[in-house]
C-alpha cells in the first residue's frame, strides 16, 4: 500500500439522489468496515452531514465545481478541474488514496480517470466490469459501457483484464470466456463478431469457449462474457429491469390473497435471498478497468447501500492490487529477436527459443 493506506477518496457531488445518501452510505462503510474516508465535494455541502462521524476517519476535501449527469464528459472535465470527480482523482494520483468512488457522470469518470491517472500500459481502451446475476453464482460482463464501438482486439485486452479480474476476486483459478453473439457457431454475429472471435481464440493464456448467447448471461454458462460497451450497457440496464419486474410481479402475486399472504410470510427468507441475489446495490459499483488507478463507477441511482457496497468494493480492489495484477498481465512481451518482433507486430506471443531451434514437428520437412 501507498501512503493513502486503504483511504477512499469519495466524489460526494456525483448521484441522482444528493450528497446526503453520498455521504450516509460512505459512513456506513467507515462503520462496517473501518474504512478510512475522503470525501470530496463542496466543503459548506459536506460537513454538516457529518453529523454521528465521531470516531470515524474522515477528511474533506473541498471541491468548487461539480459536473451534471446531463453534461458533455470530455468538456465538462477540461473546464472544471476542480470538479468533485476530478478531485477526487486526484487524491489516488498523489497517493494520499488507495481507490475513487463516484456515482456521478459515467463518461465524465472515465475522461477524467484517463487524464489524471492514465492508462495501464499495454491497455487501448478501459473498460468497466461488472457482475450480473446467474444461476451459476455471477457472470462478469465486460464492457458495460465505456466504449461504445471498440476495435476487435480492444475485446481481447477486455478478456485479459476480465480473466485477471475473476481470478483475483473470486479466487476462480481458471475462468471461462465467452463473446456475447446473436447464436453460438463461430460464423454468427455481426462482422465486428465475427472479427473478435479469431482473434480470442488464438489469444495465449486465455479459457476462451466461443460465442455465447445472451441467455447464457443469467443462465452462468461462462464466468465472463466479453462484448463492445453499447451492447453491455444495453444487457445490464435489462438485468436491472429483470430483476426489478421479479421482485413486483413476487411481490403482487403473494399478496392477493390471505392464504398467500401466510404462504409469503412462512417463505419470507428464501424471498429475501432472492431479492438480495437480484439487487444491484449488493454489488454497489462497477471496476473501471484499465486506468492506473482503483476507480469504481457506481449506478447514479444509487442508495446509501449501494455506496457503502461501491465503497467496500473500492477497499478490497485496492487491498487486492487489481491494478497492479492487471499490469502485470498487459505488460508487453519481452522481444529477444527479430522472429518475436514479427510475431509482436502480428499481435501473437513471442516463440519461446526451445520451441523454435531444433524442433519440428510431425509435418515438418527434415
Amino acid at each position: 500500500m501507498r501512503d493513502g493506506g486503504g483511504r477512499v477518496a469519495v466524489d460526494v457531488m456525483g448521484g441522482d439522489h444528493g450528497p446526503q445518501v453520498i455521504v450516509e452510505g460512505a459512513l456506513s462503510a467507515a462503520r462496517r468496515d473501518g474504512t478510512a474516508l475522503t470525501l470530496v465535494g463542496r466543503e459548506a455541502v459536506v460537513r454538516p452531514l457529518l453529523a454521528g462521524a465521531d470516531g470515524l476517519d474522515v477528511t474533506v476535501v473541498d471541491a468548487p465545481d461539480e459536473i451534471g449527469m446531463d453534461e458533455h464528459a470530455a468538456q465538462a472535465v477540461r473546464r472544471k478541474p476542480r470538479s468533485s470527480i476530478a478531485v477526487a482523482l486526484a487524491e489516488v494520483k498523489a497517493g494520499r488514496a488507495e481507490a475513487m468512488v463516484s456515482a456521478g457522470n459515467s463518461g465524465a469518470v472515465m475522461a477524467a480517470a484517463l487524464l489524471h491517472l492514465g492508462r495501464i500500459a499495454g491497455v487501448d481502451r478501459p473498460a468497466i466490469a461488472s457482475y450480473l446475476p446467474a444461476l451459476r453464482s455471477r457472470t462478469l460482463v465486460v464492457d458495460l459501457g465505456a466504449v461504445t464501438d471498440p476495435k476487435p482486439h480492444h475485446l481481447v485486452q477486455f478478456a485479459r483484464m476480465g480473466d485477471l479480474y475473476t481470478r483475483r476476486v473470486l479466487g476462480v483459478s481458471e475462468p471461462t470466456i465467452g463473446l456475447l453473439s446473436n447464436g453460438e457457431e463461430p460464423t454468427k454475429g455481426n462482422l465486428f463478431v465475427q472479427e473478435v472471435h479469431p482473434l480470442l481464440a488464438a489469444a495465449p493464456g486465455l479459457r476462451f469457449v466461443g460465442n455465447v448467447e445472451g441467455k447464457d448471461v443469467p443462465l452462468g454458462t461462462v464466468d465472463i462474457v466479453v462484448t463492445d460497451g453499447f451492447t453491455g450497457n444495453v444487457a445490464l440496464k435489462v438485468a436491472e429491469g429483470m430483476g426489478a419486474l421479479v421482485t413486483q410481479l413476487l411481490k403482487d402475486e403473494l399478496t392477493r390473497s390471505l392464504r398467500r399472504k401466510v404462504l409469503a410470510a412462512l417463505l419470507r427468507p428464501a424471498f429475501r435471498a432472492v431479492r438480495a441475489r437480484l439487487d444491484p446495490s449488493e454489488i454497489g459499483g462497477a471496476p473501471l478497468l484499465g486506468v492506473e488507478g482503483m476507480v469504481i463507477i457506481a449506478h447514479g441511482g444509487s442508495d446509501a447501500k449501494a455506496i457503502m457496497n461501491a465503497v467496500a468494493a473500492a477497499r478490497r480492489g485496492a487491498e487486492l492490487d487489481l491494478v497492479g495484477g492487471i499490469r502485470a498481465a498487459m505488460a508487453p512481451p519481452v522481444v529477444t529477436s527479430a522472429d518475436d518482433l514479427a510475431d509482436t507486430a502480428r499481435g501473437a506471443p513471442p516463440v519461446p527459443p526451445s520451441a523454435r531451434v531444433g524442433s519440428m514437428g510431425p509435418g515438418d520437412p527434415g
